[in-house]
């Protein structure tokens, strides 16, 4: 049986505020089953909500600011308007990944955060980057000293592309982490730092044996950074290789 397909709304940043109705519709009609959120493109919480049910668009996950000090309850207040419980914490900047200590300090915070999100029935997901998998420190790559320091009810949406820019086999990371990491990110391209995406299956992305170690996964989630063709074309692209190659569903 395979999972469902969602794509993160940030690959559609640049047209979502001009018609973000519209922009939701063509996602639907793509074939897509749902959406990850990382705000709101000139829209609310509320009323993008309305406009995913209306579409028949389940909001898998969000991309949020953690749910600490003075932004705890808007946090809270966006995930229970989603109807979604899983908030995703998508970024440490590379320079934070300087130290053992640094690290430890981001982690304990995350903790921190982890408490009030499971205090009001939300999974809490860190999303990597490359340098995550790349920075090597007292001998061990960043992102198992964190996995040591973070909680285990902390799950991972791991970016498979981002873990092999980082130097790393995704399909070997994905099968180590297991079901640590239920929600993954698809992408693809040349496997660059600075290089533009492409469409899922038109770059060096060994799918077949990503999705091979994929056993824990419960939704894939379609994004692309940046690209240097339409991005809408590009999005609908990746879906219909991902369900033709039977690594996922849409509606």
């Amino acid at each position: 049986m395979t999972v469902p397909i969602a794509v993160q709304l940030y690959s559609l940043r640049d047209v979502l505020p001009k018609d973000f109705a519209g922009v939701i519709h063509q996602v639907a009609a793509m074939g897509y089953a749902g959406v990850e959120t990382a705000g709101f493109a000139g829209t609310t919480a509320q009323a993008a909500a309305k406009i995913f049910a209306a579409e028949g668009l389940q909001v898998c996950s969000a991309h949020s600011g953690l749910p600490l000090g003075d932004q705890k309850n808007e946090v809270l207040d966006t995930m229970a308007a989603l109807g979604c419980k899983h908030l995703v914490h998508p970024y440490i900047p590379p320079e934070e990944f300087q130290s053992v200590a640094s690290i430890h300090s981001h982690c304990d915070r995350i903790n921190e955060a982890n408490a009030v999100a499971q205090a009001n029935g939300i999974t809490l997901y860190y999303h990597n980057h490359w340098w995550e998998y790349e920075f090597v420190l007292e001998g061990r790559p960043a992102y198992q000293i964190m996995l040591d320091r973070l909680e285990s009810s902390v799950l991972l949406e791991v970016d498979t592309y981002w873990v092999q820019v980082g130097g790393r086999d995704a399909a070997e990371v994905v099968a180590e982490l297991g079901e640590r990491a239920p929600l993954l990110h698809i992408k693809d391209g040349v496997a660059t730092k600075e290089a533009a995406m492409l469409a899922v299956g038109d770059g060096v992305m060994n799918w077949a044996s990503v999705m091979a170690a994929a056993g824990a996964a419960q939704w894939l989630v379609v994004e692309l950074d940046r690209c240097d063709t339409d991005m809408l074309t590009a999005v609908g692209k990746s879906v219909t290789y991902l369900t033709s190659k039977g690594y996922g569903h849409g509606r």
